[in-house]
């Protein structure tokens, strides 16, 4: 898919550059979509508002962890009977394959809230995006390249309008 992705677009560059001599001139952007997604006020709000949604449950996490590592200690430390040593193993073990669990669902359940929040980000980035390029009259904006000249790089325009 990335490989049919490449070629389109290479495709449509060489249409838009070919062209040029015919049509008259173009006019290219470039958009850093990773600068948007770290730097738009949007994006800070949406991660301040994931780490407040899960803060509840990473605190409960770091408790179950910290009563892992408290019984660790009892463990060692302690010399009592064999059998009670082996009921704190016990324990030990069912609370670190529930603390397992919990982390596994935790970063399932914030990996997709994330996706989730990034869709949205990204649906209302590229509006600004077609905002701008009908605004301005660009031909094309890429948000994809290996090298990018500086002159045609709108990245700032679009986190300005983000924040608006």
């Amino acid at each position: 898919m990335v490989r049919r992705h490449k070629v389109w677009l290479l495709a449509a560059c060489a249409a838009v550059l070919g062209t040029s001599a015919w049509a008259g001139e173009y006019k290219i952007g470039f958009v850093n979509v990773e600068r948007v997604f770290s730097q738009a006020a949007p994006a800070a709000k949406a991660t301040k508002k994931l780490e407040k949604e899960f803060s509840s449950r990473d605190q409960e996490l770091q408790k179950m962890n910290k009563q892992i590592r408290d019984l660790q200690t009892s463990i060692e430390k302690e010399s009592g009977s064999e059998a009670d040593r082996q009921k704190k193993e016990r324990d030990l073990q069912n609370l670190n394959r529930d603390f397992q669990r919990a982390q596994r669902e935790f970063r399932e359940d914030l990996n997709l809230r994330k996706s989730e929040e990034l869709a949205g980000l990204q649906e209302r980035a590229n509006l600004v995006i077609r905002k701008i390029a009908e605004a301005d009259k660009f031909d094309l904006i890429l948000q994809d390249a290996v090298y990018i000249s500086p002159r045609i790089d709108i990245t700032e325009k679009v986190i300005k309008a983000l924040e608006n």
